[in-house]
């Protein structure tokens, strides 16, 4: 097989164009949104979010609501009961987290299992990345924009509060807004990420992708670019991967993310592993 048929034999399959088109969207908007979640340390709120969102899911296709409408409120709700657990005593943050995420991950599923539905509800946990119907990749589409767009008007302000929330603070802005919308994009995020990934895998989207183009700049504006990039051309070099070898689609993008990262980690020339040593080799050198 020529690489012209290797590149163009998939796009003459409907399902395979959708699933581009779904892939390079989600990866996108996952990877603008991972880089603020890097600099915060929000990669762990990340993870506790995505799970979060699933009864949420759930219960919204149940009662014939839009999926990002219960993402969303039961994305705000295991965010203010971490708070609650963590401000009641002795429980730390990392702990009341993993209590509330898996909690709510756990009534998700069991609200799976008890839901008579025709549609299979397991693609929300583990994706259905060639499935992607035309509601769907619409939903996705609409979605990814709107994130897209919040991000972008609100960067400088995100941004700052990033870096430094208390001088956020003292030039009127107010941190604990924007941290709350940040959440609700990232409830968002998660939905336009279910349909690739599903539940388990979203995490990976929302934090490789910044933590690699962190490793490759030291500009926020850069890493702008930068893991938009990485984190498209992956989903693109993933699928296709997946179509070729016959793999999971899903769990193929996040193990080509993976690997990207593992080159940045290892051959960054300012942050990567001998990326630094040969820089010291040289300048000894010189």
């Amino acid at each position: 097989m020529t690489p012209y048929e290797l590149l163009v034999e998939p796009l003459g399959y409907g399902f395979m164009v959708r699933a581009l088109a779904a892939a390079v969207v989600a990866a996108a908007v996952c990877a603008v949104l991972s880089c603020w979640l890097v600099l915060i340390g929000w990669s762990l709120m990340g993870d506790a979010v995505s799970h979060a969102v699933l009864p949420g899911v759930v219960l919204a296709h149940v009662l014939g609501a839009p999926f990002a409408l219960g993402a969303v409120v039961f994305g705000f709700l295991g965010v203010a009961l971490i708070g609650v657990v963590r401000d009641g005593g002795r429980v730390k943050e990392d702990a009341a987290i993993g209590i509330v995420f898996t909690t709510l991950f756990a009534l998700g599923l069991v609200l799976i299992s008890v839901t008579p539905s025709q549609t299979d509800l397991n693609h929300v946990v583990f994706g259905n990345l060639l499935g992607v119907a035309r509601a769907d990749l619409a939903q996705i589409a609409a979605l990814g924009a709107l994130v897209l767009v919040a991000l972008l008007l609100k960067r400088r302000d995100f941004t700052l509060y990033a870096f430094d929330p208390v001088h956020a603070h003292a030039i009127g802005l107010n941190p604990r807004l924007l941290g709350a919308a940040l959440l609700g994009l990232l409830a968002l995020t998660c939905v336009v990420a279910l349909q690739v990934v599903g539940v388990v895998l979203v995490v990976a989207m929302l934090v490789i992708p910044g933590a690699t183009a962190h490793l490759l700049t030291d500009r926020f504006g850069r890493m702008l670019v930068i893991a938009p990039a990485v984190s498209v051309g992956a989903a693109v070099l993933g699928l296709y991967l997946s179509y070729h070898l016959n793999t999971a689609s899903g769990g193929m993008v996040v193990l080509v993310q993976g690997g990207l990262f593992l080159l940045a980690h290892l051959f960054a020339p300012r942050h990567g592993l001998l990326g630094r040593r040969i820089a010291a080799n040289r300048r000894t050198a010189a």
